[in-house]
């Protein structure tokens, strides 16, 4: 689960610490502006951000937010890196004290659910609320969507292969169960969105056909 470069992607990051004060006020300040970045695009995709309404939500000058981010991309870009931060503080982290396996990759998941049920961001999954608006835009933006979304699923599909070769399950094609595991997880956040509270426990069943004892 920790090594390769998909994985790297969602490694831990120990922010470094700041002494001086008036950087720490900038940090302070980015910090606000990224936290109702992440809500904004979570509800309207990430070219729904701009300076003026950043500026509006947070209280700050539409001024000083640019002179932080010079442009929308690098905004778009520093939302993106601060909302995987955010998935991996709250559904990553928490998962590995878990054995390495069939009780890891439970632990992911059920992180996940909580995520999206307890919503970390305003408008659910900010992967899922974005992908689709950038997914035919070429960029590093896309890229830097779908760099977050392979690390993901590589971590699921680590601990899949673990389970595998420890004989916790059956042999799976682990990319293939991961791929479909995936699909519903993404349309349990839907459901949610939707107040469908059937959709918690259709996704475990669903997960739970793949981790059946050999």
């Amino acid at each position: 689960m920790e090594s390769g470069p998909d994985s790297a992607a969602l490694a831990h990051r120990e922010p470094a610490e700041i002494t001086d004060k008036r950087l720490l006020r900038g940090a302070k300040t980015r910090q606000t502006v990224l936290r109702h970045a992440v809500d904004i695009a979570s509800l309207d995709g990430l070219e729904g951000l701009s300076f003026g309404r950043l500026a509006t939500d947070s209280g700050l000058s539409k001024a000083g937010i640019q002179t932080l981010f010079k442009t929308k991309e690098a905004l778009q870009l520093a939302a993106i890196d601060f909302a995987r931060d955010m998935f991996v503080e709250t559904v990553v982290e928490p998962a590995r004290p878990a054995p390495h396996g069939v009780a890891r990759f439970r632990a992911l998941v059920r992180n996940w659910l909580a995520y999206v049920q307890n919503p970390l961001f305003a408008g659910g999954c900010f992967w899922v609320a974005n992908m689709p608006e950038q997914d035919s835009r070429p960029g590093p933006v896309r890229d830097a969507l779908f760099r977050d979304r392979r690390a993901w699923m590589r971590i699921l599909e680590g601990e899949l292969r673990h389970a595998v070769a420890a004989g916790e399950i059956a042999e799976v094609d682990a990319e293939l169960a991961v791929f479909q595991i995936d699909a519903v997880l993404l349309v349990t956040n839907t459901a949610l969105r939707l107040d469908d509270e059937r959709a918690i426990p259709r996704a475990w069943r669903v997960v739970d056909s793949f981790l059946s004892a050999p």
